[in-house]
């Protein structure tokens, strides 16, 4: 039987609307349910085999009053610019790229444990749900620079996945050494150090963009991930500001405007947390334990 109601999600305002007590839908907040199957076997149906996809993370900050919410602590907060006390929630999603929309799979609450960075939370979460996104034929992840740590990448790289992200301007990059071994002594495998700003040139130009922006890319060596690295190189060459921008891929073999395709893809993740906190109540939850906050964020990004 469906069901219309005024206000938020509540569960006092569900039991307005209904013949069950409020205590009972705070009981069946708790109980288990696996999104992330539910998910993917809901779009494996509904979006068309055909349609390219990738999948993308990132995190957002909810509000919550309270002392003795589970899980509470100090997350950044990008509307304020600065960590403020309140929640954390962790998406992993899908992004049809024909039809630029992105799609909810699985989302988690951060909740601090001991002896893991929420670097480790993060690929903890992506390991359990790649085996979802392996069914669905995903093979790229899109995240945003924070996620650019060896942790994260090499939890990504093991999964048979390939991270597209975003590096710092000033990264430990390496150029690769073209010549040939001369046959004396260690053969060369690097041919010193990039330099962004004095080294342009080295990179290979592929095309301008609109807005004056030229894309170059270069295989390159990353010494902090220890592996080699697709970057593509963004520069504006607009007057009033210049500026640079540093993408990557841990496939080397990628095309460089597909990375910046697949990077740009990533910020309809951003939709999906708007209109959850807008339209569906995401930040109107009433429940304390991590479960019950679960099972409200999960149902909230249902599109």
């Amino acid at each position: 039987m469906l069901r219309l109601f005024q206000g938020k999600a509540t569960f006092r305002n569900l039991s307005r609307y209904s013949e069950m007590h409020e205590k009972r839908f705070s009981r069946w907040s708790r109980r288990a349910f696996d999104f992330t199957h539910f998910n993917a076997r809901l779009l494996a149906h509904e979006l068309p085999e055909a349609h390219e996809r990738i999948a993308a993370i990132d995190a957002s900050f909810m509000k919550k009053s309270g002392k003795h919410t589970e899980g509470l602590g100090y997350f950044y907060h990008s509307q304020a610019g600065k960590a403020e006390k309140g929640l954390e929630i962790s998406l992993i999603s899908l992004v049809d790229l024909n039809a630029n929309t992105a799609y909810a799979i699985d989302a988690r609450q951060t909740v601090d444990v001991e002896e893991q960075s929420r670097v480790d939370l993060y690929a903890r979460h992506f390991r359990e749900v790649a085996p979802a996104l392996k069914k669905a034929s995903i093979r790229y992840l899109a995240a945003d620079s924070y996620y650019s740590k060896v942790k994260f990448i090499d939890a990504v790289c093991e999964q048979a996945f390939d991270l597209v992200g975003k590096l710092r301007i000033d990264a430990d990059l390496y150029w690769l050494y073209p010549g040939d071994y001369k046959g004396c002594g260690r053969p060369k495998k690097y041919d010193g150090k990039v330099d962004i700003v004095s080294e342009k040139a080295r990179f290979g130009y592929h095309l301008t963009l609109e807005g004056g922006v030229d894309l170059y890319s270069q295989v390159v060596y990353c010494k902090r991930f220890k592996r080699n690295l697709r970057v593509v190189l963004l520069h504006s060459r607009q007057k009033v500001k210049e500026g640079h921008a540093l993408l990557f891929s841990t496939d080397a073999a990628l095309d460089p405007v597909t990375i910046l395709h697949y990077y740009k893809a990533r910020f309809q993740i951003e939709f999906l947390f708007r209109d959850a906190k807008q339209y569906t109540g995401l930040m109107d939850c009433q429940a304390r334990c991590k479960e019950a906050i679960q099972m409200h964020t999960n149902a909230s990004l249902r599109r």
